[in-house]
């Protein structure tokens, strides 16, 4: 009878101690996603006021899109949250939308080898942050699911973990595109 009750024990501490490290696996694939994310966004502004100064040159009176970009980059840098990062960092992709299409408005811009390149390497840099935030936000719902999951789920309580946030899309993103032709 004492090995049988030995043997159970031993079971759930065996079955607790993978759950833990299951856990603190997780944690740190999400933590690690998040540095992912990290670096992109700096890429991303980094390359801002290389591009502010480029379009600058050639549409001076847009001084207000100038304006907003760099209070933006500035709010995002010293963004906390999951939450205050992802919605400063939608209205920053707004912002470049909006640069780029005052950019349209001037033919020689269009074609400076300099705004082309800067224009390329942001671009490439989006797809960047779109791969690492859709990776993010899986390893987040892979974590959030195995702390609901019962039994795990007590494990989790007594680690005192908590649900990871997912990192927003933008809300313009997220209804219907309309295609003309």
């Amino acid at each position: 009878m004492t090995w049988i009750i030995l043997g159970i024990i031993a079971v759930i501490v065996l079955w607790f101690i993978l759950t833990y490290n299951g856990f603190v696996n997780l944690r740190n694939r999400v933590e690690n996603a998040w540095a992912q994310i990290d670096v992109q966004l700096k890429r991303r502004y980094d390359l801002i006021p290389n591009l502010v100064n480029t379009v600058k040159g050639y549409a001076a009176h847009e001084r207000e899109i100038f304006e907003k970009l760099g209070e933006l980059r500035a709010k995002a840098m010293g963004a906390e949250s999951v939450k205050e990062v992802g919605d400063t960092n939608n209205q920053i992709t707004q912002a470049l939308r909006t640069l780029f299409a005052v950019a349209e408005n001037y033919p020689e811009l269009k074609a400076n080898e300099n705004f082309l390149k800067l224009q390329e390497e942001l671009t490439n840099t989006e797809n960047k942050i779109a791969f690492a935030r859709q990776f993010y936000n899986d390893v987040v719902m892979q974590y959030n699911a195995a702390q609901q999951r019962i039994p795990a789920s007590i494990v989790a309580k007594m680690m005192g973990l908590t649900p990871k946030e997912y990192y927003p899309v933008d809300e313009g993103e997220r209804g219907p595109i309309n295609v003309q032709f």
